[in-house]
């Protein structure tokens, strides 16, 4: 069954500081970032893709960068727009802190559905863009893609696809390094691993297998 594996970027220097980066250029992994990238990278592991699909931003990139040296290659590396972090427009650059008590506050934690950030995008717009990549991805004949993103675009992509009101993406957790993992064979998106940040995933992600009927839970993957 097809399946798309969106990894959030490791820890970066933004996150360390505590700043809402946004679109801003030099932003890239911490030291902590660095090493959730390298057990990333095995968690990953060995697997039979022909491509990735990564946000543009360089701390995306550098998420992916030891999995590439260590298992992609051939692998048709992607910089995708649509993955891209949300412009948060004058909000970018500024601490949370202080954002916390901005009167927007409260509608982006609430009713983000509504939020448009000043001279930025709004929040729905950025889920539109980034549902079009999933989409084009579940129509294509390719079996497996990895795509690398940002906390917001993947919780607003798991939002869609089980089918969430966008103003409930907030109750959805994304950290750092994290594995979440959507198939589809042509019907209804499926989540079959949601925020993982520990376990390894290459046996999952190359199972044939296919979870048919799923009354009563279904079976699981077997091989």
């Amino acid at each position: 069954m097809p399946k798309i594996v969106l990894i959030r970027h490791a820890h970066s220097t933004a996150n360390a500081a505590g700043v809402l980066s946004g679109q801003l250029p030099d932003v890239h992994l911490s030291k902590s970032g660095q090493e959730q990238a390298g057990r990333l990278a095995e968690r990953l592991g060995k697997l039979t893709i022909s491509q990735v699909q990564l946000s543009p931003m360089d701390r995306c990139s550098e998420t992916l960068a030891p999995w590439l040296a260590k298992y992609g290659k051939g692998v048709t590396v992607i910089s995708e727009p649509n993955l891209v972090e949300v412009n948060y427009g004058k909000w970018s650059g500024k601490k949370l802190a202080t954002l916390s008590r901005a009167k927007l506050w409260r509608k982006v934690q609430g009713q983000p559905s509504s939020v448009t950030f000043p001279d930025g995008e709004s929040l729905a717009q950025m889920q539109v863009r980034a549902m079009q990549s999933v989409h084009d991805f579940f129509a294509s004949d390719l079996e497996l893609t990895i795509m690398v993103s940002h906390g917001d675009v993947i919780k607003a992509i798991v939002a869609s696809s089980m089918g969430m009101h966008l103003d409930d993406f907030q109750r959805i957790v994304i950290d750092p390094a994290s594995i979440t993992i959507l198939e589809s064979s042509g019907g209804a998106i499926r989540l079959t691993r949601l925020n993982d940040s520990d376990s390894s995933v290459s046996e999952l992600l190359q199972s044939k297998s296919k979870r048919g009927h799923l009354l009563g839970g279904g079976k699981g993957i077997t091989k």
